[in-house]
């Protein structure tokens, strides 16, 4: 039996753990890195990017 796991969901556990801890070292940055370059190529870029853009814009408006 062959136990298959993503890359994405790796990182994604590793960056969630580091996060948790409260770790700043070199290697939560790295696993940081690997996760968000991971997930740059699935299709989660389109929604994260668009939930991104759209907050930064109710952001701006709230100053008008």
């Amino acid at each position: 039996m062959v136990l298959s796991i993503s890359a994405v969901l790796l990182f994604g556990a590793a960056s969630a753990l580091a996060v948790k801890t409260k770790s700043a070292g070199g290697g939560a940055a790295i696993v940081l890195f690997l996760f968000g370059f991971f997930a740059a190529g699935t299709g989660a870029y389109d929604p994260i990017h668009n939930l991104v853009q759209a907050s930064a814009e109710a952001i701006a408006q709230l100053g008008h």
